[in-house]
């Protein structure tokens, strides 16, 4: 139930990665593109708490990602079909 997730209450700021990007501003536009393309590659019909979790393994994987603003949008469309691809088998681990 995709529509119950709010995805502008999971987004980044700049105060959110201040602490670990020289340009948090830059840094937090591109964790929130990445938020943004896995919200919009998840299925209409997911389950919330499941898009919750994904969301939380996305934010936690590139927040302190120190190559996160080397990263090109090509390789996040990569990055993001392995991720819902996989996401099963993680879970169980």
């Amino acid at each position: 139930m995709k529509h119950f997730v709010d995805i502008h209450t999971l987004l980044s700021t700049p105060d959110d990665m201040e602490d670990i990007h020289d340009d948090a501003y830059d840094a937090s536009e591109k964790l929130n593109t990445i938020l943004h393309m896995v919200y919009d590659a998840i299925d209409e019909d997911e389950d919330a708490d499941r898009i919750n979790r994904i969301m939380e393994k996305t934010w936690e994987h590139w927040h302190q990602d120190r190559y996160l603003l080397e990263i090109e949008v090509d390789d996040l469309v990569d990055w993001v079909d392995h991720l819902l691809s996989t996401w099963d088998d993680s879970e169980e681990s």
